[in-house]
């Protein structure tokens, strides 16, 4: 049945509509348009659909044995309901017209808000065509191309493999991948509507070694949004070189000596610290609870003159590049900070709404079963003027964190970081390997010690867990040097 201009609330219990199931197309403007069309008669300020079909598997190597092959399908939807500045979210399996409404009247009961009299008239809401990424940028044919399973147990075991030719006194030798390939689909009573499929690949080793009480623990990860490929290309040859290599300088290196130092952190995954630290407070989740430090600053210096830093969903492959967010705005880059100055904040609808700050194309989520929120993409510290050398150069005595490990951070900035691979600078020169260092500080006084960037800007693939579940993300810096730090050990 079409839904005419005209329809009646009391019309809606018999509406059957037939959307395409095993996509996300057109079909779905129909079903969709009149739901969100009965939110507002309702009396909602704006109604939110997210869709969502998940094709993910995972595999893990120990050893020489594939141990584990997880898969995972998911389909489901999520209705979010706005009135004022509050809102409600409500998720289903059910993608029929039936249960997309059910959710939606749950939704809207919650916020004290009536369905329509029998008598009333339900207007569509007037969608804009549909924005189809995934068929513009020809991803429809991504998830067929991407490596077997027989593939991706191959890969792991060659990785684990050379791990045992290369290291020494190991323990335990693993390599595990993952692909999600999800395709979304977001309508809203605002005209929103826009399609989008994502590939998300990762790949990476792990070795712990142990002689006696002397042990080490490395790893290396990559990840790549888009490239169906990715698996293929990996290089796991090298990358297994590179942890065996620094596990075995790790393994007898001298513990390092608590106290506060000069640091060079590497580029790459070193920008994990600015990420924890800095770029969650930027964020208008953390506003809106009042959690941030920086929440008044804008405009006003808040690091160091030579420190510029980027958001954005845009570079190509990278792990947190997305078309749209999940709330079906297109991706864009958002300068964070400039030259010490803070410059803008990470915005969602609802952060948008609450706070004031325009939205940044950053609303995204785990899943349909977690409401948008706002999060980071993609998120760097820009190259600066200077060499890796000068870095070195600037320092008598102090520390090189060429790897970072896990940590945590407190909701207001303060954190703590292992750092896996750590060396000594003395006179400018790297001398000896440390272990046992764990990075400790508050990111308002970090920010503005960071007073050196180099050129050679690295990104690094990571996972950000925060209230709308865990979302693929990038962190990355140049080298970069942080005047002082204190540093715990023994």
């Amino acid at each position: 049945m079409v839904a005419s201009a005209l329809l009646l609330s009391k019309e809606l219990p018999t509406l059957q509509y037939t959307a395409t199931r095993d996509r996300f197309d057109d079909s779905w403007a129909a079903p969709l348009s009149t739901l969100l069309g009965l939110g507002r008669s309702a009396g909602a300020d704006l109604v939110e659909f997210f869709l969502e079909r998940v094709n993910y598997i995972s595999c893990l190597a120990e050893e020489d044995t594939i141990t584990s092959i997880s898969p995972r399908l998911a389909t489901g939807a999520g209705v979010r309901v706005f009135r004022g500045q509050t809102d409600c979210y409500v998720s289903t399996n059910h993608l029929s017209f039936a249960g997309l409404r059910a959710a939606l009247e749950k939704g809207l009961s919650i916020l004290g808000l009536d369905l329509p009299t029998p008598n009333a008239f339900v207007p569509e809401i007037n969608l804009e065509p549909l924005r189809d990424y995934a068929s513009r940028k020809g991803k429809e044919a991504w998830l067929g191309q991407a490596s077997s399973i027989q593939e991706m147990g191959e890969v792991l075991l060659q990785a684990t493999g050379q791990l045992q030719k290369t290291a020494s006194h190991i323990q335990s030798r693993r390599a595990t991948y993952f692909r999600d390939w999800q395709e979304v689909l977001v309508a809203a009573s605002d005209g929103t509507f826009a399609r989008d499929i994502r590939l998300t690949q990762s790949v990476g080793c792990n070795l712990l070694c142990a002689d006696g009480s002397d042990r080490s623990s490395i790893g290396k990860r990559s990840g790549d949004t888009g490239n169906p490929e990715f698996l293929r290309a990996w290089d796991s040859s090298r990358d297994a070189d590179e942890v065996a290599e620094a596990a075995g300088k790790m393994l007898y290196a001298d513990y390092v000596e608590s106290g506060t130092y000069p640091i060079v952190m590497a580029n790459q995954f070193g920008g994990v610290i600015f990420h924890e630290a800095c770029g969650h407070l930027l964020e208008t989740t953390q506003i809106e609870r009042k959690t941030s430090p920086f929440a008044d600053k804008k405009g006003e210096k808040i690091a160091h003159e030579n420190l510029t830093a980027w958001d954005e969903g845009l570079s190509p492959t990278a792990f947190g590049t997305i078309d749209m967010d999940d709330e079906g705005m297109p991706a864009q880059r958002t300068l964070l900070i400039e030259n010490g100055v803070l410059k803008n904040f990470l915005s969602d609808r609802a952060g948008s709404m609450r706070t004031g700050h325009p939205r940044t194309g950053s609303g995204r989520r785990q899943s349909y079963a977690f409401a948008a929120a706002s999060r980071m993409r993609n998120t760097y510290i820009a190259p600066g003027v200077y060499t890796t050398e000068d870095l070195f150069a600037s320092i008598n005595k102090g520390i090189y964190c060429k790897r970072m490990g896990g940590g945590s951070v407190g909701p207001t900035g303060q954190f703590n970081f292992a750092v896996e691979e750590a060396y000594l600078i003395e006179n400018g020169k790297l001398t000896k390997p440390l272990k046992g260092a764990t990075l400790i500080g508050e990111a308002t006084e970090i920010m503005n010690k960071i007073s050196m960037s180099s050129q050679d800007l690295g990104l690094a693939a990571g996972f950000c867990g925060s209230v709308s579940g865990s979302v693929y993300v990038t962190v990355g810096q140049p080298h970069i040097k942080v005047d002082s730090i204190t540093v715990g050990g023994r």
